[in-house]
């Protein structure tokens, strides 16, 4: 990063100390930066003989003028959100180390973003509590409070959230929390231990963080009252249950003097017999909308919906039902080895553009980890300095982006994007690179769908295009070998199940032979390089807890592949007449949710 001084005489003291936690020297007289309040609001960057003169609204607008410097781009701007920010999932395995809390936070408040959630379902360490974090690398009291002061020093409200119905899964299997299990994710409501150790949840965040405001969840959980509560309760409508919950709750958040938001799918799926979050014809109840509580805001979350006009419609439904909702977009890194630009874009802007319109305060971008958090998520640095550009009212131009990503993050942004195309499209939906990774290779159920969808041909062209493009940067991030290696792994498979299904079909002895001896190994050995960079990547940024998940999955796929070399020379060698699951294949048909158990087995998981 680039070194600017600055005068402290002429600066303001919250802006002074943000300076001084981004390590620019204050000195004396002139200075490379000088700085403006000014009414009109937003960022105004301008070069000057000696430096760049910024004149600013907020603390957000002057830290994102000091980016916009950095990257030598002479700019006017402004965003209508008072809070715009984005969430980081610390609860799908990866935890990011403090330090790298903190790198990120800096380039955050050099964007222009002012606050930043953290989800953490069960990864933080709560006091009497010793399964919270446990093998999970949670936070501390003392990491927390270390990584909120720094955020207070840049103008960066950082804000918890955490569950308190579903999506407890982790802390939940342990039989110590029997009592306030309902089903195998979601607490039993109404059950006086739930309430307990929700009180304790929300006196360890108020303890933690400065901000009042607290993200309680409370989405997703779709078998909430249909296990130990229908045993010993009985049946009652969903309505009924997450009301009085929520309720409950609410009122603990307000004992606490904390300010509850939650995930408002729950209202809306409940209200359609397809339990759909995105159903027109959803109707809840007056009397479910006179219970939400006064003092609990909604999170409108929405990744997929690609219409303006849908974004508006479900703004103003929000607003009907409980006041000012937050909007929640997202940046796709969920199920994915590398941030997917495309399909955010198609998301996100006809979002921002909507939000605009409705002239809604509040605007976050979530960065999921769906299925173990094994993304590149430095690659998400082009989402998010794409995304601020979109709130500062520009249009995202690559060039723009690729300034402030090399000089705020060290980052690459042409690889970032180039990465984003190893999902190839086939018919309505892509087929995830994870796909191809997760594929059995003597099962193929993957296979079995992509090939109806148009083949491996196209998929083949795809990622070696994708491979012949990797540039020779000289920026630090994203990691380029893992890119690498995750498309000579994956290209690697593609070629031997090729070849596999049509040596079979045909008994092509010699070709079988070939493929037992020499390209099974040859996957094995691409693997094991694959795994080499995931766990470079990871350590780069998160504790070592979580890891595993993923570096089991490799040594499995390690192990199927020579299980594959002693079938195919069992076969050979006349000990047995046929391979059964080469020669029981179904069209499946294609899912493009790329979860590793339903890729990996055809067989019950656990």
């Amino acid at each position: 990063m680039n070194t600017f001084t600055w005068n402290r005489a002429e600066v303001a003291p919250e802006l002074a100390r943000a300076l001084d936690a981004l390590s620019f020297a204050p000195v004396e007289g002139g200075a490379s930066l000088r700085f403006t309040l000014r009414e009109s609001g937003g960022v105004n960057v301008a070069r000057e003989e000696e430096g760049f003169h910024i004149r600013y609204g907020t603390l957000a607008d002057a830290l994102r003028g000091v980016g916009l410097a950095l990257a030598g781009r002479e700019e006017e701007g402004s965003t209508p959100f008072q809070r715009f920010g984005m969430m980081l999932d610390c609860s799908r395995n990866a935890v990011m180390k403090v330090p790298y809390v903190k790198q990120w936070l800096r380039q955050l408040a050099l964007l222009g973003y002012n606050y930043v959630m953290l989800y953490t379902e069960d990864t933080y360490q709560l006091p009497g509590e010793p399964f919270f974090g446990y093998k999970r690398g949670g936070y501390t009291l003392e990491e927390v409070r270390e990584v909120d002061a720094y955020a207070a020093s840049l103008g960066i409200e950082v804000v918890a959230c955490i569950q308190t119905l579903g999506h407890l899964h982790q802390i939940l299997k342990w039989d110590r929390y029997a009592p306030v299990r309902d089903t195998l994710g979601v607490l039993r409501v109404d059950a006086p231990e739930t309430y307990e150790l929700i009180g304790k949840m929300l006196t360890f965040w108020k303890e933690a963080l400065g901000t009042r405001r607290i993200h309680i969840g409370m989405d997703e959980a779709h078998d909430m009252g249909r296990g130990k509560f229908l045993d010993k309760q009985g049946y009652e409508p969903q309505f009924d249950i997450f009301s009085r919950h929520l309720a409950r709750v609410s009122a603990l958040c307000e004992a606490h003097g904390l300010s509850p938001m939650i995930w408002s799918d729950m209202f809306f799926r409940m209200g359609n017999e397809a339990h759909s979050y995105y159903d027109r014809a959803t109707v809840i109840p007056d009397a479910v909308r006179e219970k939400i509580p006064a003092n609990t805001q909604l999170v409108y979350w929405d990744y997929e919906n690609k219409d303006k006009a849908f974004y508006r419609e479900w703004i103003c439904r929000h607003r009907e039902l409980a006041g000012e909702p937050v909007m929640a977009s997202g940046l796709w890194t969920w199920r994915r080895f590398w941030y997917d630009h495309a399909t955010t874009e198609a998301a996100v802007r006809p979002c921002i553009e909507a939000c605009r319109e409705e002239k809604l305060s509040e605007v976050l971008f979530t960065l999921w980890g769906d299925g173990g958090s094994y993304c590149e998520f430095d690659s998400a640095w082009y989402g998010l300095i794409w995304a601020a550009e979109l709130a500062y009212g520009a249009d995202g131009a690559e060039d723009a982006v690729a300034a402030s990503a090399r000089a705020i993050c060290n980052v690459d942004a042409e690889l970032c994007r180039l990465g984003s195309g190893i999902n190839i499209e086939l018919g309505a939906q892509p087929v995830l690179l994870a796909t191809l990774l997760w594929d059995d290779p003597l099962l193929g159920i993957g296979w079995e769908g992509f090939q109806r969808e148009g083949g491996a041909d196209k998929i083949r062209v795809g990622l070696e295009a994708v491979l012949r493009k990797i540039p020779a940067s000289t920026c630090q991030l994203p990691d380029a070998g893992y890119l690498s290696a995750l498309l000579k792994t994956a290209l690697a498979k593609l070629a031997l199940r090729e070849r596999l299904v049509a040596a079979w079909e045909v008994k092509d002895r010699a070709a079988l032979g070939e493929i037992a001896n020499k390209d099974a190994l040859a996957v094995c050995d691409a693997i094991a390089g694959l795994e080499s960079a995931f766990r470079r990547q990871w350590l780069r940024r998160n504790k070592a807890f979580g890891m595993e998940t993923t570096q089991i999955r490799f040594g499995a796929m390690q192990g199927r592949y020579r299980e594959l070399t002693q079938r195919l020379n069992d076969y050979l060698a006349g000990e047995v007449e046929t391979i059964e699951e080469l020669d029981d294949r179904q069209d499946v048909g294609y899912h493009p949710v790329a979860y590793y158990y339903w890729l990996a087995t055809g067989s019950a998981f656990f």
